[in-house]
């Protein structure tokens, strides 16, 4: 994706827009979650053993993973290197959607994960159309765009 084609001039500024506020939001939620493994590096524990079969996380071990988080959220809202933050964050995303697939089983006891799904459809669009997101950004440079 090393050109983009033009947009209609009146798509261009609402297209922006939408994408920063796209970006925002997954931003608060990864943020909340990297927070989450300093504030609370034993429920970390829990998640990693419970949907993922990690059971050897310290809490030493959590704080170098929220740290790498931390960076890699800071350069996903910031617009840095695009294709490969904005396709982690999809990807980190898409694990932490389909890992808990025993929950959608039994569905009313346990709505709360299918909030996952609407926050992996932004983070897909808005890995499809990183090339368009500008507002709020580093400006782009090379092939990681």
């Amino acid at each position: 994706m090393s050109t983009t084609s033009p947009l209609p001039g009146s798509l261009e500024k609402p297209l922006a827009r939408s994408l920063l506020v796209l970006r925002l939001g997954v931003f608060i939620v990864m943020l909340m979650w990297t927070l989450d493994k300093f504030v609370n590096p034993a429920h970390t524990g829990k998640v990693l053993n419970g949907f993922y079969g990690i059971d050897w996380l310290s809490h030493n071990l959590s704080y170098i993973i929220g740290a790498v988080e931390l960076l890699l959220i800071l350069a996903f809202v910031t617009g840095l290197w695009r294709r490969w933050t904005y396709g982690s964050i999809l990807l980190l995303h898409s694990l932490s959607t389909f890992s808990p697939y025993k929950q959608y089983m039994d569905p009313f006891n346990h709505l709360l994960f299918f909030t996952a799904w609407p926050m992996l459809a932004a983070c897909l669009a808005l890995y499809w159309l990183r090339a368009w997101d500008n507002l709020c950004t580093f400006p782009q440079q090379g092939k990681n765009k």
